[in-house]
């Protein structure tokens, strides 16, 4: 097998007048891998992912698809690549075997159409009108049309967005097995439980740059392990224990004081000991208890906000807030 990586990106900079889209960035996606690549709006991830799309050429840096450039290079590269839109724009009234039948006239040795349709799960829909499927029905008739012409290296841009949860659960199922035969993928998504079961790396960027990148347990680890409770009314902050050197955080839930830890270097175990034996020896009450891994929800919230791992404080609700992000994270 060819040594050179499918998709290489070294130094890419774009930008729009005088605001820079994406300042700097570098990865490589090794040959089948699945890279997910992560952020809030404005991030820079679109206009990276038009760029190996080959619909712009790289400002600054370089940029390799395939160990070509894919805007000087469209007519080789084009191909032997899939890309997945956000919305395919169909013609409403034809059937999903006419949509694919049109598009496999546009493509060099496509796949047959029950094949593809096979891929995605829509075999059952061939005869069904496009104003007649559901969201996720239109979602999994994008990904057959990106896969029609057998491609090495696959783009999916949201790929599950509008699909019930059983059906997203099936779609990765097919692009597991995509990536497991070989093909190369990268992916945008803002549902992180979608990059923590499909990703071998990712990379979370922020304002342009790439803030933290690797396997999802390189990028939590050193996040630090979560250790939360209502903080109880007769004692001050300064008699709370420091646990493996951290102190509590203190915020308001729900009406209630909470007290919470990032343990970092004690971990989640030894640090949940000490508070309980300290608990124990001065006769305290930890009402609410809870005690949670570091997960890539806490990266992200993290990085969108422009905090490190030492340096974010969070309420133990966090995830209310976590959801308010993640739904503005698309493109």
């Amino acid at each position: 097998m060819d040594d050179t990586p499918p998709i290489s990106v070294d130094g890419l900079r774009q930008r729009y007048g005088d605001f820079e889209a994406v300042a700097g960035i570098s990865f490589e996606v090794a040959h089948g891998e699945l890279f997910a690549l992560l952020g809030t709006n404005g991030a820079g991830k679109t206009t990276t992912l038009e760029t190996l799309e080959g619909h712009r050429p790289a400002g600054h840096g370089t940029v390799r698809v395939l160990g070509r450039d894919p805007y000087r290079e469209r007519r080789a590269v084009r191909p032997r690549i899939g890309v997945m839109l956000q919305d395919g724009g169909f013609f409403p009234d034809l059937t999903v075997a006419e949509i694919v039948d049109r598009f496999r006239g546009f493509t060099p040795e496509p796949r047959p159409r029950d094949e593809v349709l096979g891929l995605a799960g829509l075999a059952d829909r061939a005869g069904v009108r496009v104003r007649q499927l559901s969201g996720g029905q239109k979602r999994r008739l994008d990904l057959a049309l990106a896969l029609l012409g057998r491609p090495s290296v696959l783009f999916l841009d949201e790929p599950t967005t509008g699909m019930d949860p059983e059906a997203r659960r099936a779609t990765w199922r097919i692009v597991r097995d995509l990536v497991a035969a070989g093909t190369t993928v990268l992916l945008t998504t803002h549902y992180l439980e979608e990059a923590e079961h499909l990703a071998d790396r990712l990379a979370i960027m922020h304002r342009g740059r790439i803030e933290t990148a690797g396997t999802v347990a390189e990028v939590v680890a050193g996040h630090g392990d979560r250790i939360g409770f209502q903080m109880p009314e007769r004692l001050r902050v300064a008699e709370l224990p420091a646990l493996g050197g951290s102190r509590a955080d203190i915020s308001v839930d729900g009406g209630r004081t909470v007290a919470s830890y990032t343990v970092t270097e004690a971990g989640l175990q030894s640090g949940l000991y000490e508070l309980l034996r300290w608990a124990d020896e001065h006769r305290v009450e930890l009402r609410g208890l809870q005690a949670r891994s570091a997960s890539l929800e806490d990266v992200f919230l993290r990085t969108s906000s422009g905090m490190g791992s030492d340096g974010a404080r969070e309420t133990w609700g966090a995830g209310s807030e976590a959801a308010g992000a993640l739904e503005g994270a698309s493109r």
